[in-house]
């Protein structure tokens, strides 16, 4: 079978990696035309388009290139009716999938979607939108299959995808050395993945970096944005830099700065004590907290369903503010246990690995039915 697959970010490239193998174990002679990434392509993926084009973040910057954003749209739209697929799978990234998704259903092309749109957390009645495009859903958070029962919409909970990605993962015990990071200990990080996030929080986050000088602040860098948009602050701060090395960087850290979205779930899942960090366009930011219907920005606190970790969001994150919350997490025990004990929780409503490779299946039987 012919499987046209569409991720826009870097965690869905991820995802989408795992996914891939899920779909070919359990058809080997799948055929998989994706929008997604290096990872993706590594799967088995012939790649249409890389994620790095498709990277637009707050309201102003979609304005901006919009023109660009309805050409990737007539573009895919020509594809998936050159390539001819059966299911069209689609991968978080809502604004541009749920138009693929109604472009698909009006051409009779089968359309799953793998990690839903965060309808829960605002304009809910956009779930209606999902159950008249979307043939099967497949979703990732236990909350969310009875979120989509109030629309009379059954959905397919397949457990969280990060236990896969971070179950295959083993620390490189040499990563201290390769690094150059030497003995002294570790804050990480993790600025996010698009260049607006780094631009605005990565400065913020390293303002605490001269109160801790017996920590060494790291730096986790991404390879799919310019390194000048992290060298240019080693000349203002004693920060230094790891490309691609999330994972080895958290496992080796004793604290984290950890911008808003995929990486503070996984931030708890390797047990790594963090600070949520997240700051945006004051005209976004104000129209999202109109609209936002969620108590919580950060998936772990989403997940537990009470405070387990700190979020400063907007004018909260700020020096005084980052400086208070970091030491309680490196100085105060109490505090540091308190959080590790509600990843634990987390960890428990999750489940275990296997996500992505439930999903595979579950979709492959979907489609031979």
């Amino acid at each position: 079978m012919k499987y046209y697959i569409i991720a826009g970010e870097r965690s869905g490239d991820l995802h989408g990696s795992n996914l891939i193998k899920g779909i070919l174990k359990n058809d080997p002679s799948a055929q998989i035309r994706a929008w997604g990434g290096d990872m993706m392509e590594e799967s088995g993926a012939d790649l249409a388009k890389h994620y790095r084009d498709l990277a637009f973040m707050g309201v102003v910057k979609v304005i901006l290139n919009l023109p660009v954003i309805l050409g990737l749209i007539r573009f895919c739209k020509k594809d998936i009716l050159a390539f001819q697929p059966d299911v069209v799978i689609l991968i978080d990234y809502a604004g541009f999938n749920m138009r693929i998704a109604e472009f698909a259903k009006g051409k009779g092309i089968r359309t799953f979607y793998y990690i839903s749109p965060k309808v829960w957390a605002w304009n809910q009645s956009r779930a209606l939108k999902i159950k008249k495009f979307v043939d099967r859903m497949f979703v990732i958070f236990p909350f969310e299959k009875e979120f989509f029962k109030k629309f009379d919409y059954e959905v397919d909970y397949v457990g969280n995808p990060l236990f896969d990605a971070i179950s295959d993962f083993r620390p490189d015990p040499d990563f201290r050395k390769s690094a150059r990071l030497g003995n002294k200990p570790i804050v990480a990080l993790l600025p996010g993945s698009r260049k607006q996030e780094v631009s605005k929080i990565l400065p913020l986050m390293l303002s605490a970096s001269y109160e801790f000088p017996e920590y060494q602040f790291v730096i986790g860098s991404v390879s799919n944005l310019p390194k000048e948009l992290y060298a240019r602050w080693q000349s203002i701060f004693p920060v230094k830099i790891v490309e691609d090395s999330a994972y080895d960087l958290l496992s080796v850290a004793e604290a984290a700065l950890v911008t808003s979205g995929t990486a503070t779930l996984e931030t708890a899942i390797l047990n790594t004590p963090q600070v949520v960090c997240y700051k945006t366009d004051p005209l976004f930011y104000r129209i999202g907290k109109k609209v936002i219907k969620v108590a919580y920005l950060s998936l772990v606190n989403l997940i537990a369903g009470r405070t387990v970790v700190t979020e400063l969001v907007q004018g909260e994150l700020n020096n005084e503010n980052i400086r208070s919350e970091l030491g309680k997490l490196l100085k105060n025990p109490e505090a540091r246990t308190a959080q590790l004990d509600g990843y634990e929780q987390v960890r428990t409503l999750l489940g275990t690995k296997g996500a992505s490779e439930k999903a595979g299946e579950l979709m492959v039987n979907y489609l031979k039915q």
